[in-house]
């Protein structure tokens, strides 16, 4: 028997509740929330939709629903409201998250997890010094929903049927994304050949604005519809053992020269979640990109301690030592964030911004960062 478990009855828990019934992929979907009647009444309306779409999986509201999950989704937390960024939920979503990792934790101990709270990179590595699963069973839903994204926006600028065009988003999941239009193609062609910088440009700073656009135009609350089908495909790669690649927020150990940080890569994924990070042929400014990417995430996830509360020190017998190994990371791109910031500023007063990442480098050898 496969379980599913979803944290979050709001629009996008629920709808990823119903695609993952819709798809075959449990037996068993567990719903929680807080709003305990709202779980109820999701797993009671779920669980009434399916049988008319061929599913026989039983929906359970509940923590006990969880109970034994292949894999858990967390999607709770506050939604973003107009003109609220990703980084203002920090404090309070910190909070909820600790909450229900220490329950995931208890109840689902193999699980590998999925997380798509906001801010996504951040949230994904407190849920992981909670939990205290090796790191590469838990992660955060960005890329795929962010390339999906991409992917769209391209489609509609040069009109041709969106499952023509390949795209990769890495990094942040928010400002400092990274968008590789190199590496895009629209029938095989490189994007680059079709649009002019400017344009692509463009469509780059839309896809980073792509949430906060739909923030905007809806008032109260946030995208579901795409979150959940990025959900799924994230589920469907773990469940099914699929091994194949999609961009996620996953623990970088070495890899594009990121250490003990999370951040969006492209990640083989399969039942015991990340099997390994792939390199899809970044070329070093664009492998500069996804570092400063990571710096920032770690600068903000070195402001999470109080969020942790007792949980700050529970878990360092975890696998791997994640928690300890993560605040390693954590000193090292926060100091190195540091150093940047400190250059930038600088050698701007001085014309000089060119020399920006000899003068870095420079630094952190003297330090040994």
């Amino acid at each position: 028997m496969t379980v599913v478990g979803v944290i979050g009855a709001g629009m996008v828990g629920s709808s990823t509740a119903m695609r993952i019934g819709e798809a075959h992929l449990a037996s068993r979907i567990g719903i929680v929330d807080v709003r305990e009647g709202v779980a109820r009444a999701m797993a009671l309306d779920i669980g009434q939709a399916l049988p008319s779409l061929g599913s026989d999986a039983r929906v359970v509201a509940g923590w006990e629903g969880i109970e034994g999950a292949a894999v858990v989704v967390m999607t709770a937390g506050l939604p973003r409201g107009p003109g609220q960024s990703r980084a203002d939920l920090l404090a309070d979503n910190g909070r909820i998250v600790v909450d229900c990792c220490r329950q995931i934790r208890d109840r689902a101990p193999d699980s590998v997890v999925i997380v798509v709270t906001n801010p996504l990179d951040e949230m994904t590595s407190l849920a992981q010094r909670v939990l205290g699963f090796p790191a590469t069973r838990v992660i955060g839903m960005a890329g795929t929903l962010d390339s999906a994204r991409f992917r769209a926006f391209i489609a509609e600028r040069l009109g041709v049927a969106p499952t023509s065009v390949v795209a990769l988003t890495l990094g942040s999941h928010g400002e400092t994304m990274v968008p590789v239009p190199r590496l895009c193609t629209v029938d095989g062609k490189p994007l680059p050949e079709l649009l002019p910088a400017a344009e692509i440009e463009a469509l780059v700073q839309r896809t980073r604005d792509g949430g906060a656009e739909i923030v905007r135009l809806l008032e109260r609350g946030s995208a579901w519809w795409a979150p959940s089908a990025a959900i799924l495909d994230l589920v469907r790669a773990i469940v099914c053992d699929e091994r194949s690649v999609h961009p996620v927020c996953a623990m970088c150990r070495g890899q594009f020269g990121i250490r003990n940080t999370y951040v969006g890569v492209p990640a083989r994924l399969g039942r015991a979640g990340v099997v390994e990070i792939v390199d899809p042929g970044l070329k070093p400014d664009e492998v500069a990109a996804l570092r400063l990417a990571a710096e920032q995430v770690a600068a903000r996830v070195a402001d999470l301690g109080g969020v942790l509360g007792d949980d700050a020190d529970e878990r360092t017998s975890a696998p791997e030592a994640a928690e300890a190994q993560l605040r390693v990371g954590v000193r090292d791109l926060a100091y190195a964030s540091r150093v940047r910031a400190a250059a930038r500023r600088e050698l701007a007063r001085r014309g000089q911004l060119h020399r920006l990442e000899e003068v870095v480098q420079a630094a952190l050898r003297r330090t040994g960062a």
